[in-house]
């Protein structure tokens, strides 16, 4: 980020991780009370992540925080440990605002696995659930709601959510939420909160349109960011393949042959993700699909289903790119290139995570050598462009060639015949 034209922020934390290697912390160091680091011990959670490490101390103390952050680097307890502790000792409401259904579900699931112990109710708001069982749960004056902004505003316009307490509020992915399209929705739940409160923000990505909710709902907040802006995860090895339409089937089949352990595909439409994942059955690999047609519960079973090893594969619009929180993915397929440079560091964010390798295949048709170009202007690096295996279908003979600059001069990539 560039610090002279955002210079709002606080010039402390603009130090990002000169404070030491945060990796040589514990939790114990971090300013955390006894009780909570009694849970974190047995949960196993010793070391905190760089973003943990940089942002809970600073958010103990009540600070406003904006985190900068690659995605699957542990922001949900970064923002949900100092919600539950100043929860604890001074009472009031956390509201936590998320793009995704699956997020929300799965940053609950977190919160509670703490939580409970003190007593803390949770209450996840977000469309695809039944109203009368939500209104039943914000009767019960949950002390975090969790939820996406197009069903927290129903609850709003229905007077039947409590915002008048909220001391705390969190926007995670929020240059997600307003890529798609939540910004009146975030506009009006931050003229009804508290003004007096604290606000937590964290992205992956700090477009123009995040600066500006941070100038003008924000008490001059610190800002932590723990990798370069568009950064892809460090532990991922990318490969690029340039193939015609009609064969990313055949090479989805090799790829699936040569490399073991489970993927995660992604299509850019949700018809895409339908036939690929019946592609994917009829070659004898168990798959399941998650997209916005399907309802609630349909998603949960086929996330449950991917975690648990029920299914090997798993097909997905870029619903889930960053709503899927799954440690042991071994491979992500980009069968379709993202309509955004942003979206590619997401979806291969979903492998190479809680320090393990990963790798991340992209299919690149000749004809989208632009995306290819923003792709490698944003992670500020060049991908390796692999030959296409033998045995493949001709390519489609009105495909064009794709070209590339690399240091100046033009190399042309031909369709592999």
């Amino acid at each position: 980020m560039n610090h002279q034209k955002n210079n709002f922020f606080d010039s402390k934390a603009t130090a990002q991780i000169e404070k030491g290697n945060p990796n040589e912390l514990s939790f114990h160091e971090l300013g955390l009370d006894a009780p909570i680091l009694k849970i974190l011990d047995q949960l196993h959670f010793h070391t905190p992540t760089p973003i943990q490490a940089q942002a809970i101390p600073d958010a103990l103390n009540g600070e406003d925080i904006i985190g900068v952050a690659q995605t699957g680097t542990g922001k949900t307890l970064a923002f949900g440990l100092p919600i539950i502790q100043r929860l604890i000792r001074h009472g009031g409401k956390g509201l936590i605002l998320l793009p995704t259904r699956e997020l929300a579900l799965q940053v609950e699931e977190m919160l509670q696995k703490i939580a409970r112990s003190f007593g803390l109710r949770t209450v996840t708001i977000i469309g695809g659930a039944p109203m009368h069982h939500q209104i039943k749960d914000l009767r019960r004056n949950p002390h975090v709601i969790i939820g996406t902004p197009g069903r927290l505003i129903d609850h709003m316009e229905r007077r039947t959510i409590p915002l008048q307490d909220v001391s705390i509020l969190v926007l995670d992915e929020a240059d997600r939420m307003l890529d798609m399209g939540f910004a009146p929705q975030i506009k009006k739940l931050l003229q009804v909160v508290p003004k007096d409160r604290q606000t937590m923000l964290f992205s992956a990505t700090m477009p123009n349109d995040i600066v500006k909710i941070a100038t003008q709902h924000m008490k001059r907040p610190t800002h932590v960011e723990v990798a370069r802006q568009g950064s892809p995860a460090t532990l991922v090895h990318q490969e690029i393949y340039i193939v015609a339409q009609n064969q990313k089937r055949n090479l989805l089949s090799v790829l699936l042959r040569q490399y073991q352990g489970t993927v995660l595909v992604f299509s850019r439409t949700k018809h895409g993700a339908k036939k690929i994942c019946r592609d994917v059955n009829q070659m004898d690999y168990r798959a399941a699909e998650i997209h916005s047609n399907l309802s609630l519960a349909q998603r949960r079973k086929s996330l449950e289903g991917f975690k648990k090893g029920v299914y090997r594969v798993l097909v997905a619009t870029d619903i889930a790119a960053r709503g899927i929180d799954v440690n042991d993915i071994a491979l992500v397929i980009n069968y379709d290139v993202p309509e955004y440079a942003e979206d590619y560091v997401h979806r291969i964010g979903r492998t190479g995570r809680a320090g393990k390798k990963g790798r991340a295949i992209t299919f690149i048709m000749p004809s989208q050598s632009d995306k290819l170009r923003k792709i490698e202007r944003l992670i500020e690096a060049k991908i390796p462009i692999i030959n296409l295996p033998k045995g493949l279908p001709e390519p489609e003979q009105e495909a064009p060639k794709v070209h590339r600059m690399r240091s100046g001069t033009r190399t042309s990539y031909r369709s592999h015949r």
